[in-house]
C-alpha cells in the first residue's frame, strides 16, 4: 500500500488562528469551530499555561494534570498524535492520576523555539475518518468496530494500570463528542482471536497517517505562543529540528469529557 490513501487529498490539515490582545476573548469560539487555536504574546511560564486554560475553558474546566516541560535537541519528527495516557502514582498513601486517558484539551506553550526546524502541525480528525468511507472503508470499519489495547504497546511501564484499557480508535461521549485517538500504544488485545489482523490494520493506520503528513500547512510557535487543541477531534506534530527546542505541555478535562 502507498504512504498516500488513494482518493485522499489535502483539505485535512488546519492553520489554528491567532489571537492575542483584546481579541483573546475570541479563543473559545475559534476552538469550536477549528478544533485549534494559538494565543499569542503570553509569558512563558506555568502560570500563564495555567491561566490560558481557565481563559478557554472557563466554568468547564474540571480537571488539570501536572504540567510536562519537554526538551530535544536536535528532535527527529513527532508523528500525528492526540495526547493519551493513563498514569496512576501514590503520593502520600492516596491514589492519584497524572495523566488521563480522556484529556479532552492540550496546552502546548512555546517556551523555546528551535533554531531551525521544529514546525508543528495539525490535522481534522474527525474529517479524515469520514473521508476514510470512501478513501479505505475497510480501514474505517477497523478504526470505529475493533476493540483494541490502547495502552498494550507500553506494557509494564511503571504508573501504567496493569489491567487492558480497551476502547476503539473511533468513540462517542454521553455528550454526543466524538472522540478520534491516534497513539503508537495500541495493540491487539490479549489472546484476541483476530490478533494478526488486528496488527495489519494497525500498520495500515500509521502509513496512511504518515503519508499525510507532508501536504499538512506548518506554522510556528514562538516563545510565549499556547496551541490550543480539541484533542478529541485533532492530532498533532512536529517537524524535526537543529539545535535546542522546549515545550511545556498541559492536559486536562472539560466538563464535556468522557
Amino acid at each position: 500500500m502507498s504512504d498516500q490513501l488513494p482518493g485522499v487529498t489535502p483539505g485535512y490539515g488546519i492553520e489554528p488562528p491567532r489571537v492575542a490582545g483584546e481579541e483573546l476573548g475570541k479563543a473559545p469560539a475559534l476552538l469550536a469551530e477549528y478544533g485549534a487555536v494559538v494565543l499569542s504574546a503570553h509569558a512563558a511560564g506555568g502560570d500563564a499555561l495555567t491561566l490560558a486554560a481557565a481563559r478557554v475553558l472557563g466554568a468547564r474546566l474540571r480537571e488539570l494534570y501536572p504540567q510536562r516541560l519537554r526538551t530535544s535537541r536536535d528532535g527527529g519528527p513527532v508523528h500525528l498524535h492526540a495526547d493519551s495516557f493513563d498514569v496512576r502514582v501514590d503520593v502520600g498513601g492516596v491514589p492519584t492520576r497524572r495523566r488521563h486517558p480522556d484529556e479532552d484539551h492540550v496546552f502546548v506553550q512555546c517556551v523555546r523555539p528551535a533554531p531551525s526546524g521544529g514546525h508543528s502541525f495539525v490535522l481534522d480528525a474527525g474529517r479524515f475518518v469520514d473521508g476514510l468511507a470512501t478513501a479505505d472503508p475497510e480501514l474505517r470499519a477497523f478504526l470505529t468496530d475493533f476493540d483494541v489495547d490502547l495502552y498494550g504497546a507500553w506494557a509494564g511501564l511503571r504508573g501504567l494500570p496493569a489491567t487492558p484499557s480497551v476502547g476503539r480508535h473511533v468513540e462517542w461521549t454521553r455528550t454526543g463528542r466524538r472522540v478520534v485517538r491516534r497513539t503508537d500504544g495500541a495493540a491487539p488485545l490479549h489472546r484476541d482471536p483476530d490478533a494478526a489482523y488486528v496488527t495489519a490494520m494497525l500498520e495500515r493506520f500509521t502509513v496512511a497517517v504518515h503519508g499525510l503528513e507532508p501536504a499538512l500547512p506548518r506554522f510556528r510557535l514562538d516563545t510565549g505562543d499556547v496551541l490550543v487543541l480539541d484533542n478529541y477531534r485533532c492530532w498533532h506534530g512536529r517537524d524535526g529540528h537543529e539545535g535546542e527546542r522546549s515545550v511545556r505541555i498541559l492536559t486536562v478535562r472539560s466538563s464535556e469529557a468522557r
